[in-house]
């Protein structure tokens, strides 16, 4: 999960302002965090708590109101009786990855990524989104390789994970869809070498950085044991008491 923040708050620069290298300054005074974050912890804190998901996002919406949400959740956020909105974006896959690391089989993750995303986004695509990245981290923290995990992916959701982030990134450009986001972010984890390079990959795309980072990021703590303590630092430095005390509290239980 801290994976996910750290991923976040790194791409939250580049998002308008995409760079197709992996050379940059991984933190700046510009550095924060996006309504990734926020809806991240949001989702922990029901985990913890029991607190229905639906309370959860409407609360940290008003508590957050300029964390950079799209123009659906906003509306939907507003509305007490407001209903999911079919939508296929990626702001549900940004936001899964506590439900990768909490629960005890792949069944279980499976479904409760599914619930926890078709809250807002029910088209099958925002669904499948969801479940992909959840699964991802799952088979990550379990021990499963990246060739397992690519396999694993590629059968259950059809993404195509062939080519290279080399292949994909001059001609990959800016978008919020689900079926767009998903696969390039499991790609650029695939491709990389340690924690630090899997965000510094999926930064290099360029398109939505953040969301990219954010995906990327939950899988890459997985599969390499954690991130590193500089980055960590620098992330509860950036993060506020209430989002911080969470994600520690969420780590101390499941990210052991």
């Amino acid at each position: 999960m801290i994976g996910a923040i750290a991923g976040d708050i790194i791409g939250s620069v580049y998002e308008w302002n995409n760079i197709k290298t992996k050379e940059f300054e991984l933190f700046s005074w510009e550095s924060r965090f996006t309504d990734d974050s926020v809806l991240t912890v949001a989702l922990a804190e029901t985990i913890l708590t029991g607190r229905p998901y639906v309370e959860n996002l409407r609360a940290f919406y008003r508590l957050y109101t300029g964390a950079g949400y799209g123009g659906s959740f906003h509306g939907w956020a507003q509305d007490p009786e407001a209903c999911a909105y079919n939508s296929w974006g990626n702001g549900a896959a940004m936001r899964i990855s506590p439900a990768g690391y909490a629960f005890d089989d792949l069944e279980t993750t499976l479904r409760k990524a599914k619930e926890f995303t078709e809250v807002t986004h029910d088209h099958p695509e925002g669904i499948k989104g969801g479940q992909a990245t959840a699964a991802a981290i799952f088979l990550a923290r379990t021990g499963k390789t990246k060739d397992e995990i690519r396999a694993y992916i590629e059968a259950n959701f059809g993404y195509d994970l062939s080519r290279h982030v080399d292949e994909i990134r001059p001609d990959y450009y800016f978008n919020e869809s689900s079926q767009r986001t998903v696969p390039q972010a499991i790609r650029a984890f695939l491709d990389s070498t340690d924690f630090e390079d899997a965000i510094r990959t999926a930064v290099s795309l360029g398109g939505d950085s953040d969301t990219l980072a954010c995906i990327t990021g939950g899988i890459a703590q997985a599969f390499y044991g954690g991130v590193p303590k500089g980055i960590t630092a620098k992330v509860y430095d950036i993060l506020d008491e209430r989002l911080g005390t969470i994600t520690e509290a969420f780590i101390g239980k499941y990210c052991k």
